[in-house]
């Protein structure tokens, strides 16, 4: 038998279609040869200091580092300290008895460095011997999960990601353990959370708050003036000069209304080539879907996640604006079904040459850029189908060559 572990149940079950587990058992899809199995998230952390024999915060403590991390199932804040999840327990149990079963674990967590961390924490708690194997895809469509199938590659393939991800797990920990309680023993009452990211995030937000409450604002004058125009109708003008003064304006002003007229004396045309600009990853799309639509940050990510799941794009958490040479083999017949779209129709040069500025193999991280799958959008709600359409758009205006503006 073989083991296969995803990252989340939902995934679980797509790729337990495709292999022919349909038996439904604890924690796990039985049938055709496989297990397949899933964690939720991360089922393994680093311990707290409780863990090695350290308790509150004491000054004669600092720093702590462990000689060696100890790894315990993740755990739950309570009023007594941290407990072990029940559930997640169960769920380690499940996974440690399929794994020492089988002949061969298919390793199907998220192709990126946190995925391949929660796979190697658990294989390394569960003490599991079993060799493994990565099946690394960006898309659930079941051509990509047959593809992956097919193409599995070695598990060692990956283990300088799984050592980047584990050094940047610990150095975590010794940052945010170490600067908690050093400031909170520092200030002397009160705990004062530290961590990798969110304390600079939070004095970025702090700094941008106080730019706004010390900000002046100062007066100044301008001239406008509105004329009639030809086809266009009411044309309105304003002057380049602004006055910190109110006299100079409402002098020209007055010049301006007891003359009834104005000259132009200089009129300018530019054409302006602008490059089509590259592929959403997660935060672009994040912040444009807040700028244009009014989405939290945290609700285009959900709302991209359940997009991902259902198989209509690729998978959202990625820091890329670029896809490498196989992917951009698609685009042609990826951009024929998005112009088959109702929302699109008419907006696809059909049979056109993609341009390449979003075509660069060595700019793809962990996962290449947001793209749709070629899967049909039904049954959307009002909001998916604003993000979907958000990523499809993109991939016309990425790969539909530049645009001409007159100014």
């Amino acid at each position: 038998m073989k083991t296969i572990i995803a990252e989340k149940p939902s995934v679980a079950r797509e790729i337990a279609r495709i292999v022919g587990a349909t038996k439904r058992e604890e924690g796990y899809f039985e049938g055709g040869g496989y297990a397949v199995t899933w964690a939720f998230g991360h089922l393994v952390q680093l311990a707290m200091p409780d863990g090695y024999g350290i308790r509150g915060f004491v000054r004669d403590n600092l720093p702590v580092i462990p000689d060696t991390f100890t790894l315990v199932p993740r755990q739950t804040k309570t009023e007594k300290g941290y407990k072990p999840d029940s559930g997640v327990a169960a769920q380690i149990k499940v996974i440690a008895t399929l794994f020492n079963r089988s002949e061969q674990i298919i390793v199907a967590t998220d192709a990126g460095r946190e995925g391949e961390l929660i796979f190697r924490y658990l294989y390394h708690y569960i003490g599991c011997v079993t060799p493994f194997v990565r099946l690394w895809i960006s898309s659930l469509t079941d051509k990509a999960i047959r593809e992956g199938l097919r193409n599995l590659e070695a598990g060692d393939k990956y283990d300088n990601l799984y050592l980047a991800a584990k050094a940047r797990s610990e150095s975590d920990w010794l940052v945010g353990i170490n600067g908690t309680q050093a400031l909170s023993i520092a200030a002397g009452h009160g705990t004062y959370s530290v961590g990798r990211v969110q304390t600079p995030t939070l004095a970025m937000v702090c700094a941008r708050y106080w730019e706004n409450r010390r900000f002046t604002s100062e007066a100044f004058w301008q001239l406008h003036i509105a004329t009639d125009g030809y086809d266009e109708g009411t044309v309105k003008f304003s002057s380049s000069e602004k006055w910190k003064e109110k006299e100079p304006a409402t002098e020209l002003y007055n010049k301006v209304k007891s003359a009834g007229t104005a000259t132009v004396t200089k009129a300018e045309r530019k054409e302006k080539t602008e490059e089509t600009p590259l592929l959403y990853d997660l935060t672009t799309l994040q912040k444009e879907a807040n700028a244009k639509h009014g989405f939290t940050a945290e609700q285009t990510l959900e709302i991209a996640q359940k997009l991902y799941e259902k198989k209509l794009i690729t998978y959202p958490r990625t820091g890329s604006r670029y896809i490498p040479e196989d992917v951009f083999a698609e685009i042609p017949k990826l951009l024929a079904f998005i112009g088959a779209l109702p929302e699109w129709k008419g907006k696809v040069q059909p049979k056109c040459v993609p341009t390449r500025r979003s075509v660069d193999g060595g700019k793809v991280t962990d996962h290449h850029a947001l793209l749709v799958t070629g899967e049909k959008p039904l049954f959307l709600s009002k909001e998916d189908s604003t993000v979907y359409q958000m990523v499809a758009g993109r991939m016309i205006e990425a790969f539909m060559g530049r645009k001409t503006k007159r100014a």
